[in-house]
C-alpha cells in the first residue's frame, strides 16, 4: 500500500455470500490483496458470510472486489455487497481473521 494519507485512497466493506468458507477464500484472498497492494482483513461469519475491508488505490479496490464475485476454484459466490466507505489511510498489511 501505498504511504498515503488517505487522500487517494479507497477503502470498500465488502461481504461475500455462498459457499465461500471452507474452500479457502480468505487465504486466497490475502495473496490477491497482497498481489493487488491493498491493507485490510478479512474473516470468516456465524451466518456462513466472508466479510472483508480492502483498502488502497481505487483501481485496486476495484479489482480486488471483481475478483470476490468469482472467489477461489472451489467456492462457489452467490452475491457480493460492497460498501464504501471513508479511507482513513490506518489500516498496515492484510489480516486473516
Amino acid at each position: 500500500m501505498t504511504e498515503d494519507t488517505g487522500k487517494d485512497l479507497q477503502r470498500a466493506h465488502v461481504y461475500v455470500y455462498g459457499n465461500v468458507q471452507g474452500v479457502f477464500f480468505r487465504e486466497s484472498a490475502r495473496k490477491k490483496a497482497k498481489e493487488f497492494g491493498l491493507a485490510g482483513w478479512i474473516e470468516n461469519l456465524p451466518d456462513g458470510r466472508v466479510e472483508a475491508v480492502f483498502e488502497g488505490s481505487p483501481d485496486d479496490v476495484r479489482r480486488m472486489t471483481q475478483w470476490c464475485e468469482e472467489g477461489p476454484p472451489h467456492a462457489t459466490v452467490e452475491d457480493v455487497e460492497v460498501r464504501e466507505e471513508d479511507a482513513g489511510g490506518d489500516l498496515r498489511g492484510f489480516e486473516v481473521r
